[in-house]
Parts: C-alpha cells; structure tokens; sequence
C-alpha cells in the first residue's frame, strides 16, 4: 500500500521561504513516482481543500493554482521517492495543512489523485 509521509512545515515570516517534503513507500516493484503523477493540496480551517500543485504520470507541464502560480513549484527525485513543493513568496493566506498525493490525474480544473499523506502545517505570519 503506497504510504506518504509530509515533512518541512511550520512558521514562516510573510514574504519568506518554505520547502515541504513528502516520503512515498509502497510503490509497486519496478514504479517510480514518475509512473504515478503526483500533487499537492492545502485546507485551511472552514475552507474546502484546494488543489495547489499537480503533475500527470509520465512528467510533463506541472499545474498550478492561480492563487500559487510564479510562487510555488513542485517537483520529485526518482531515486529517493521523494516529492517537493518549493514555496516562495509567502502570504499569510496559504497558511493551511498541506497534503501530499501521488496517482494523480491532472487537468487545468481538476487534480484527482488516489493516495495522501496526513499533512504538515504551514504558517505565514505578516
């Protein structure tokens, strides 16, 4: 069973710089997470989850959130099984737990994707 593991939240000053990591486990024998696309979501309490990062099997253009795009870039390490979001720019609004995912089928309007992990939390503070 894939497994995924957040890491690298916390307190961020506005403006500043976070990177979160997530750990995959349980890919099937000879898979990499390029065999299964990957993404990144966020909830803020009383919010609806929000899909911020989503790149399909196979690479190719990542999608973004209009609300993170030119900020926030993902990306992920074959050989570690290891997924990034790399957040700059930081604004007090993306403060929220953010949640790995992998399996993931992407379109400009919909990221669908079968596994994630529990979150880290992420706070911005102005």
């Amino acid at each position: 069973e894939v497994q995924l593991v957040e890491s690298g939240g916390g307190l961020a000053q506005a403006g500043g710089s976070l990177r979160l990591s997530c750990a995959a486990s349980g890919l099937a024998s000879g898979t990499t997470l390029d065999d299964y696309g990957i993404g990144w979501f966020r909830q803020a309490p009383g919010k609806e989850r929000e899909g911020v990062a989503c790149v399909n099997d196979g690479g190719g253009i990542p999608f973004y959130a209009d609300s993170v795009k030119g900020r926030f870039i993902t990306s992920s390490d074959n050989a570690k099984n290891m997924v990034y979001l790399q957040m700059n720019s930081l604004k007090p609004e993306d403060s929220a737990v953010y949640i790995c995912a992998v399996d993931c089928l992407c379109s400009a309007d919909t990221y669908a994707c079968d596994y994630r992990g529990q979150g880290t939390q992420v706070t911005v503070f102005s």
